[in-house]
């Protein structure tokens, strides 16, 4: 009997163990099966890196695909409009509503140096996208894009570029977060002049170019990046649960090429496990 309690307990831990391992690390994976004719791809990407090269896996992924799907339609010519109308915030409120005095002179002072405007002139903007003025100030390099090499490509192959979002409804999420968390990574980044989000997004690029797509969600988790870390629901989750029926209307019409953020693949609500448990199988390209 207690051979046999022993032999139950080291299978639960093996068992244990393997549903705990980490998905390999790559950003490259491969969807088949479930009825699929021809294998689609799935990348997950950095929006913003000093270097958006696509190595020759990726090149043959887009080479045996016909059409691009990003989180958005990024060759839709109404896009630019569409996000200038949702950058603002609603009711008349102004960034001087939700910070302290002290806080705004910070803020402004960090946009002057580093922006090379008063802060004053554009506060009626969503705090989100005030912070995303700032991301290519975290390196130091011309800043590059992986979904702008991926549409180079397609358009050089005559092929189409889809979204599995529309401009509305990516900015309906910025829209739900309260802008209190919105502007807490502002007020951060304005009490050191980007130097904790520098290094920060130094160690992200330094995991991605790992391809440790578990370490890039976990690194969302920082209790220091307020509004990811409190809304990776709304962020994350939901979205990608949103895109699993798109993602298999695309790759049933034709072979597709997702690109996404890689910190949407792992997890047990990423793309990766919530495509297994729809039935497909999705195997790391190594």
């Amino acid at each position: 009997m207690k051979h046999i309690s022993s032999l139950l307990l080291l299978v639960f831990i093996i068992t244990f163990s393997m549903n705990a391992q980490q998905l390999e690390n790559s950003t490259l994976w491969k969807i088949s099966g479930n009825g699929l004719e021809k294998p689609s791809y799935l990348f997950g990407t950095i929006h913003i890196t000093c270097d958006a090269s696509l190595d020759n896996d990726i090149k043959k992924a887009l080479d045996e695909t016909t059409q691009l799907v990003l989180e958005l339609d990024m060759d839709d010519p109404k896009m630019q409009s569409q996000l200038m109308k949702g950058m603002y915030m609603t009711d008349g409120k102004t960034l001087k509503d939700l910070v302290s005095e002290e806080e705004f002179t910070a803020i402004d002072s960090l946009f002057i140096k580093q922006a090379g405007m008063s802060i004053g002139l554009i506060q009626n903007m969503k705090p989100f996208f005030l912070t995303s003025m700032l991301y290519p100030k975290m390196i130091d390099c011309q800043m590059e894009s992986f979904e702008l090499e991926l549409m180079k490509v397609t358009k050089e192959q005559n092929e189409d570029v889809y979204g599995l979002e529309t401009i509305k409804e990516q900015l309906q999420v910025f829209e739900s977060i309260p802008y209190k968390d919105q502007v807490a990574d502002l007020i951060r980044m304005a009490k050191d002049n980007l130097e904790y989000d520098k290094a920060t997004f130094a160690e992200i690029l330094e995991v991605y170019k790992s391809k440790n797509i578990t370490e890039m969600l976990n690194m969302m988790d920082n209790e220091n990046n307020e509004m990811t870390a409190k809304h990776q629901d709304v962020l994350l989750k939901d979205r990608n649960i949103n895109w699993i029926p798109k993602i298999e209307v695309y790759a049933k019409q034709q072979p597709t090429f997702f690109g996404v953020g890689a910190g949407h693949l792992a997890g047990e609500n990423g793309v990766i496990k919530l495509l297994r448990k729809a039935g497909y199988s999705v195997s790391a390209v190594l």
